[in-house]
């Protein structure tokens, strides 16, 4: 092996995190980000093609990083520095995305998406923000048992609701069911109209549980954010009404909106936390 060519493997080793005394000090392995590139508060959409869409109400941003379906932009909101970080599809890779993120210096992490409302009461284009999550999917399970719960910070579910208030969109506050699949795992036809089994029961018994929504992300960005003692929330777009057969791409703005004002929300509320020399933040402290 030239010495070229040990240079070539020590920088690979370096990319991926592995070997290192320091993984704060690499450039990640599958986002392409370092530290100093991103900013404390996260926002999560899935489809690269939404950052775009979530910086056009920033104030200004610069893209970092584009590396597969990993893109990452950097400004700022209300005078608050926010990054975004698409994640693709799907818990694996949203759980590198909070894996990565939070090795460059993330804690606080927002999913911002679309989903499927499961309820009669969930109209085309309202928020829902998500105060915890079924884990119908598999990853958060390589992390930890399957009775660990999926929650959402409760100063980011405050902030979320704060900013849809201000902004004068409809929400609702609940659970969120996400899922490995779209189709199966969600209780819909599949190729030549194949239904997975239990599919008419399985959906049937997550409302009668008062469950809000399907989306396939949450719960291993809720689940991981607990296990590193990370904020994290979520908040998506209703897309589809599955009790009513509804289906509109409609109000996409909406939950990015929300959930960068969230962001610069939260950034206020902890400097009240500090000013006040509390241990969290509590009611009283909004007076």
């Amino acid at each position: 092996m030239t010495d070229a060519d040990d240079d070539t493997t020590a920088d690979r080793t370096r990319a991926s995190g592995h070997g290192s005394e320091d993984p704060m000090t690499d450039k990640q392995y599958h986002l392409e980000v370092s530290p100093g590139d991103v900013a404390e508060a996260v926002l999560l959409p899935g489809n690269p093609e939404r950052v775009e869409k979530v910086t056009d109400c920033w104030d200004d941003h610069e893209v970092v990083a584009s590396h597969r379906e990993y893109r990452t932009a950097t400004g700022t909101y209300d005078e608050t520095p926010l990054s975004v970080t698409s994640t693709g599809i799907g818990a694996p890779s949203s759980a590198i995305a909070v894996e990565e993120l939070a090795r460059v210096g993330a804690d606080t992490l927002i999913r911002v998406g679309s989903c499927g409302a499961i309820q009669p009461e969930t109209d085309i284009g309202d928020l829902i923000i998500t105060a915890g999550a079924v884990r119908q999917e598999g990853t958060s399970k390589e992390y930890v048992r399957e009775e660990y719960p999926a929650v959402a910070d409760y100063t980011v579910v405050a902030a979320l609701v704060a900013a849809a208030e201000e902004l004068g969109y409809d929400y609702h506050v609940g659970l969120t069911a996400s899922t490995d699949s779209f189709y199966a795992g969600q209780s819909r036809e599949g190729f030549e109209g194949f239904l997975a089994r239990d599919s008419d029961e399985k959906i049937e018994e997550l409302q009668r549980a008062g469950v809000l929504n399907f989306e396939m992300e949450a719960s291993a960005i809720l689940t991981l954010a607990s296990i590193y003692r990370l904020r994290a929330g979520a908040v998506c777009t209703v897309y589809a009404n599955r009790t009513t057969g509804e289906f509109e791409v409609t109000g996409e703005r909406r939950a990015a909106e929300t959930a960068s004002k969230a962001v610069s929300i939260l950034a206020k509320m902890d400097t009240r936390v500090e000013s006040e020399g509390a241990s969290a933040w509590y009611a009283g402290l909004g007076r």
